[in-house]
């Protein structure tokens, strides 16, 4: 059964502009991503016309300055496009969500030059980028990275910066990657120094580099559309203009993405939740027992009661971290709770969507099960729910807490 389109979701938005924005992507769902997302995802095809529409259409670098090809959108904004996207299909929004990630450091650290040269094509020039910090070694112990990055000495005059000249040459195995072994960049954090956080440094390494390569995408429990692969790179060669930000920066430039890249999973696991509800009031409202609507029954009416509620608790939790970082306030304790609400919120939205459903939601015939699948795995990507726990009791109990 083909997937539902999106419900409208009554949205507060604050301009007219963003009306008009929620509007073109809410047609683009309905029209192009919802009716065909059931047979890809089933098929495993990754949609990458889908993403060079969006490209077309401005909606991959939303909440980047204009100045390079973005959309000068607010997160609290670009995070309700994620949702509308998510909603018709998860490897869609979760796409863009990645996307906008592996920008992040060239459009917050790079220099001028660097994004002056690079951003319009990674913002709307249909280009999809992939964020490699992952390892096999290495998942929620980031800093203890193990790909090596080695500078060649070289003419000063190439360097991007004070320290440097000369090419890197990049050796390891990056893990987990989304769209590994699709995308036209990666953003790749590798050890240029000692041990620990300090001796990382971040490169935007290209797609299509000598040396760097792809495994077989990881055989998943959902998402099969969205390719996840490791990422080889065997002595990869990086000049030093593609360093981003300073030596040894790379894991504050990392951290500082993650936080903004935990908001997206969050809308994105409050998207996949609004389908999956959507999906049950459908059902319960159409399937007639003991001659009236299953609907009518209190014991389901309040199964979806509480649905719709912590739906909209997630909703209102992402949107308030949102806000504080478009005010430039502090926001990774919040957006450490909106990851780790949001994701428990869709896997238990999806897992009740099913049970709905009876015998119907346990087969492929409709896409209950398929979200409920989906909806796991967002409670892993971008730090585990035990690491958010983790971020959040730290800020409540001080930075010298373990």
């Amino acid at each position: 059964m083909p997937d539902r389109a999106p419900q409208p979701v009554d949205r507060q938005l604050p301009t007219d502009e963003a009306r008009d924005l929620i509007s073109l992507v809410r047609d683009i769902a309905q029209r192009e991503i919802a009716p065909k997302a059931a047979e890809e995802e089933d098929a495993g095809r990754f949609p990458r016309d889908v993403f060079g529409l969006l490209s077309e259409s401005g909606l991959l670098g939303l909440p980047y300055d204009s100045e390079y090809g973005g959309g000068d959108q607010p997160y609290e904004v670009y995070l309700q496009v994620l949702e509308e996207l998510a909603a018709a299909r998860l490897t869609v929004g979760l796409g863009v969500s990645v996307h906008t990630l592996a920008c992040h450091a060239l459009a917050n650290y790079g220099t001028k030059e660097q994004q002056v040269e690079h951003l319009p094509a990674m913002l709307g020039g249909g280009l999809l980028g992939a964020y490699c910090l992952s390892e096999p070694s290495s998942g929620s112990d980031a800093a203890s990275l193990r790909t090596k990055a080695v500078r060649e000495e070289g003419d000063p005059s190439r360097a991007s910066g004070a320290e440097g000249g000369g090419d890197w040459v990049i050796t390891g195995t990056k893990a987990w990657i989304t769209h590994g072994g699709v995308a036209d960049f990666y953003t790749v954090l590798a050890r240029s120094g000692g041990q620990g956080p300090r001796g990382i440094t971040a490169f935007l390494v290209p797609g299509d580099a000598a040396g760097l390569s792809a495994a077989p995408p990881e055989k998943k429990m959902g998402m099969k559309g969205s390719p996840t692969a490791q990422v080889h790179l065997d002595g990869v060669r990086v000049p030093d203009d593609r360093r981003l930000g300073d030596e040894g920066q790379g894991f504050a430039i990392a951290l500082s993405a993650l936080d903004s890249g935990r908001l997206g999973i969050a809308a994105c696991a409050i998207g996949l939740a609004q389908a999956a509800l959507d999906e049950a009031v459908a059902y319960a409202t159409g399937r007639q027992q003991f001659g009236r609507p299953i609907s009518d029954f209190q014991g389901l009416r309040f199964m979806l009661a509480d649905m719709a509620t912590q739906i909209e608790a997630g909703r209102a939790l992402y949107l308030a971290a949102a806000r504080l970082r478009d005010a430039g306030r502090p926001f990774s304790k919040q957006a450490a709770m909106a990851k780790l609400l949001c994701t428990d919120t869709a896997m238990k939205v999806t897992t009740d969507a099913v049970q709905v459903l009876g015998g119907y939601g346990y087969t492929a015939d409709f896409p209950a099960e398929r979200y409920m699948r989906e909806a796991k795995v967002l409670q892993i990507v971008e730090g585990t729910n035990q690491i958010q726990r983790m971020v959040i009791a730290r800020h409540l109990a001080g930075p010298d807490s373990r």
